[in-house]
Order: structure tokens, then C-alpha cells, then sequence
């Protein structure tokens, strides 16, 4: 399995001479995609609905417990990342922590399966899947993760999503109605201005 994912991530890394528009894609694909997941959460937090901000609630516990998993994964099973081994061409620094599974892509699947469970933002969350291939590619072109990495986010976001998606309908009542009520005294003056959604 491990010379499939070195095969695998030779194909898919940058070469000795890769193109400037390539690198500059990939780059920012692979530092700065990542940020549209707290600004759609915190957009439909601010402007949506209840229902819609109960899948926004689902989704920031989604992808913390990802996030946590692959911190408690990487204790157990430590992997190095490609350029710890002398593998391939690194374009972008990183610290040499373990790289299975993908910090990156797990937070962004988690987000976008949480979507894929609500009714109302499931084509959002077929979108933002589609659009964790590129940030995928990019994070192994770039030299940082292995395939294999990423196949482990997917799972890792999957079980998170799901695990969140089937907690006692009362956890996600009690979470919601104090985080509600914190929004509503934080942001009062906003709301009567009508920039932001109360608890309608």
C-alpha cells in the first residue's frame, strides 16, 4: 500500500521544473481555500434561517471532532510527510508533524457531508465536495500530503458528520438556544438595524 501512495503522489507532484501558474494555483488552492469554510458557516450563521443555522452548528462540531480525530490518529500512527523522506518536490513550508490524515481536507469534507445531510443545503454540500478535489490536488502537488492522506480525511469527515448528524436531537436544542441567545446579546444592535437575523 505504501509504494501505491508514493506512486501515486510522484504522478500527482510537482516536477523538478513545474509551471509558475501551476505553482501560483496550487498555492493558493492549498493556503487560503481552506478560509471559505468560516465564512460560509459564518454568513449563513449571521443571515440564515433556524434550520440553516442548526446544519451551520452541525457542521463546526463536524469539523472539530475531524480536526480532533486526526490529532488523536496521528499520536497512534504517526506518517511522515513526503519531504521527511526525501520524496518529491516541496514548493511550500509546512512543519514536519504527521501528515495522515489531512487536517485540510478533513475539515473541509466534514463541512461539506454536514451539508449533504441537511435537505436545504444539500447542493452546497455537493459543490463544496467537488471542490475538495483541487484543494486535495493542490496539497500534493505542493508536496505537503500523500493520496493516501487525503482518502483518509474523507473517512475522517464522513464518521464526524455522521456521528454529529446522529446526536440526541436534545444536544443540538440545548447547544442551539444558548448559542442563539449568546448571537442575540453580541450582536443586538446589529439585528435591530436589520444587518443581521435575530432568532427569527
Amino acid at each position: 500500500m505504501e509504494n501505491i501512495n508514493n506512486i501515486v503522489f510522484l504522478w500527482l507532484n510537482a516536477s523538478a521544473h513545474p509551471s509558475l501558474i501551476a505553482v501560483d494555483l496550487a498555492t493558493v488552492l492549498a493556503e487560503f481555500q481552506i478560509w471559505i469554510v468560516p465564512i460560509v458557516i459564518a454568513v449563513i450563521w449571521l443571515r440564515g434561517h433556524e434550520p440553516q443555522r442548526r446544519t451551520m452548528l452541525v457542521a463546526t462540531a463536524a469539523g472539530l471532532i475531524a480536526l480532533s480525530a486526526n490529532q488523536l490518529i496521528g499520536m497512534v500512527w504517526w506518517h511522515p510527510r513526503p519531504f521527511m523522506i526525501g520524496l518529491g518536490h516541496t514548493l511550500i513550508p509546512h512543519a514536519a508533524d504527521s501528515s495522515f490524515p489531512s487536517d485540510h481536507l478533513s475539515l473541509w469534507w466534514a463541512v461539506a457531508f454536514s451539508f449533504l445531510l441537511a435537505p436545504s443545503l444539500r447542493l452546497s454540500g455537493i459543490i463544496l465536495c467537488i471542490f475538495g478535489l483541487p484543494l486535495a490536488w493542490a496539497r500534493i502537488y505542493l508536496g505537503v500530503h500523500f493520496p493516501f492522506d487525503m482518502a483518509g480525511a474523507a473517512i475522517v469527515a464522513m464518521l464526524s458528520a455522521i456521528l454529529v448528524h446522529r446526536l440526541p436531537a436534545w444536544c443540538l436544542d440545548v447547544t442551539y438556544r444558548v448559542t442563539i441567545r449568546i448571537h442575540c446579546r453580541l450582536l443586538s444592535r446589529f439585528i435591530a438595524n436589520g444587518w443581521v437575523r435575530g432568532t427569527s
